[in-house]
């Protein structure tokens, strides 16, 4: 029962891992851009919900309520100030911008913020579990992490094929110069697109600051999660984004189980499994 309660705890990690993929998954799926600064906007995240709650005094998961429109408004503003202007048949130009914007995001936070770590207090919620048979107990706050996962990629499902937002964003993934010519606003949509995956960036931030402590310099390495679910899962699929991060999180819970050294190798180690013998993904939608 040792090892089922590791694969249990490694799902609910894969929840966490799915969040912070969804976004970047969202965004190279809608407008092919790879977004170096993703996990950067992620700690950013972070530190605005420990503003909220520190003024507001708000249990941080309510303050996602303030966050997410927050942060979807600074995507908004972003990509039609930004990120819009790079975009085109190059790869180089946006990855040099979103490079140089993480360097910024880093060295904004540590300014204001300072290297000390933080972590925002949700209270019971935080160490309650419950058992599900002998010997495995499952935490509520990584079962709220998956289940919220979960919900968000079936809410992007039914937006990309029940609504005209999500028709729109399909038509400009599908082929811009038709989209634009059909009357789309090419730069609105994909500025609805990283308004959207910002949004989804706030919900990841938020639980991890709940999860774990937080500085400004731990942006890189959620990056390289997020990376890797997405990859192991397939390009532009949203449940491969959720299968990729369960992998990952299955993989880091036995490393840690046979060695604590093994924790971080043993999803490099999938990853790189996966990478060779099935470079397209799992669940491949997009092709380049």
């Amino acid at each position: 029962m040792e090892w089922v309660d590791t694969l249990v705890q490694g799902v609910l990690l894969g929840g966490l891992y799915a969040l912070f993929a969804t976004g970047l998954s969202l965004i190279f799926g809608v407008m092919r851009l790879v977004n170096i600064a993703h996990g950067d906007l992620i700690v950013l995240a972070a530190y605005v919900a420990l503003m909220t709650t520190d003024t507001l005094g708000l249990n941080p998961l309510l303050a996602i309520a303030i966050v997410a429109p927050i942060m979807a408004a600074l995507g908004y503003l972003l990509q039609r100030a930004l990120l819009n202007r790079t975009l085109g048949d190059d790869l180089l130009p946006p990855l040099l911008v979103t490079f140089g914007l993480s360097v910024i995001i880093q060295n904004a936070l540590l300014e204001v913020f300072t290297a000390d770590s933080r972590r925002l207090k949700a209270g019971a919620i935080e160490v309650s579990s419950f058992q599900l048979a002998e010997g495995v107990w499952i935490g509520v706050l990584p079962l709220l992490q998956f289940v919220v996962a979960v919900a968000v990629i079936a809410g992007l499902q039914l937006l990309f094929y029940r609504t005209a937002t999500g028709r729109a964003f399909r038509a400009t993934s599908d082929d811009q110069a038709v989209a634009q010519l059909m009357g789309l606003d090419n730069r609105h949509v994909f500025a609805l697109a990283m308004a959207l995956s910002l949004a989804i960036i706030a919900v990841a931030g938020v639980f991890l600051a709940v999860r774990t402590n937080f500085d400004p310099a731990i942006g890189p390495a959620r990056l390289i999660f997020g990376f890797e679910a997405v990859i192991i899962g397939g390009l532009g699929s949203m449940w491969g984004t959720l299968a990729g991060g369960i992998i990952l999180g299955v993989a880091q819970a036995i490393g840690a189980q046979i060695d604590p050294g093994w924790n971080l190798l043993a999803g490099h180690i999938a990853f790189l499994i996966v990478l060779a013998l099935r470079p397209q993904g799992l669940f491949p939608k997009v092709q380049g």
